[in-house]
């Protein structure tokens, strides 16, 4: 298994930071590796994505992995994998992206809700899969995917907060993407990143 997924799944959360100025984001990711997480994801329809990966593998690069998110296809994960995305993710199945980072040793979690795509990513060579949207499927969807598909890791987005990521890991999700109910945006915009560092502490704590 790729150290980057055997790294997911130890940690088991994935920030996704979409749309958020370029200076308040990168207070944000400080604000969130101090309070424990290991895995950011810069979505790439966020204004200047590549330039963010680019300058956050070296800011951080020894404190969390970086990786791109919204990867919609293989001239996108080109220009993410260029910049230094560590991994990517998709909302989407594309099984060429997938081949493609394989080749370039960058695993890729793509989006799937069905158990045939659950499956034919596997196939593809995916590692883990991300399930979405979680928020509208719903836990109990995940606990019945997951009766016959154990041996494949879950990573479920959307929908997961404070009050339900332990149910999560109960059902059988080996990690969670987590944006808006990670990064608040009432903390960022009023600039209280010590406030985001706990409230992100109390996930990080959750899931330990």
């Amino acid at each position: 298994m790729h150290q980057m997924t055997e790294l997911m799944m130890r940690h088991k959360i994935v920030a996704i930071f979409r749309n958020i100025e370029e200076q308040a984001a990168f207070a944000a990711a400080s604000a969130l590796i101090d309070g424990g997480i290991r895995l950011m994801e810069v979505t790439m329809n966020t204004k200047g994505a590549t330039g963010m990966i680019d300058s956050w593998r070296q800011q951080f690069g020894s404190r969390a992995a970086i990786g791109a998110g919204t990867v919609l296809d293989v001239e996108m994960a080109a220009q993410a994998i260029d910049a230094g995305a560590q991994f990517l993710i998709s909302p989407n199945l594309d099984e060429a992206v997938i081949a493609y980072g394989a080749e370039r040793d960058v695993p890729v979690w793509p989006g799937v809700m069905t158990p045939t795509e659950i499956v034919k990513a596997w196939k593809a060579g995916a590692e883990a899969v991300k399930i979405f949207p979680m928020a509208s499927l719903g836990l109990s969807y995940l606990k019945e995917i997951r009766a016959p598909l154990d041996r494949i890791p879950m990573i479920a987005t959307g929908g997961v907060d404070l009050g339900n990521i332990r149910d999560f890991m109960a059902a059988g999700a080996c990690g969670v993407g987590m944006g808006s109910k990670l990064l608040r945006q009432d903390l960022i915009q009023n600039g209280d990143f010590d406030g985001l560092r706990d409230h992100v502490a109390q996930f990080v704590q959750a899931v330990e």
